[in-house]
């Protein structure tokens, strides 16, 4: 899965990804940067 690295400021991809849901009750997926190693979240949709 690929997200946006705000440290890097580019997309790039997200090793381990684990599928979350925040305290506000949105569902996300959340990394770590391939490259830099910094924590990455991207928002998605419910799955069902």
């Amino acid at each position: 899965m690929e997200g946006y690295c705000v440290k890097e400021k580019m997309k790039r991809e997200i090793v381990d990804p684990k599928e979350v849901v925040l305290k506000n009750g949105r569902h996300a997926v959340q990394g770590t940067c391939a490259v830099c190693g910094t924590k990455m979240t991207r928002f998605v949709k419910k799955s069902s």
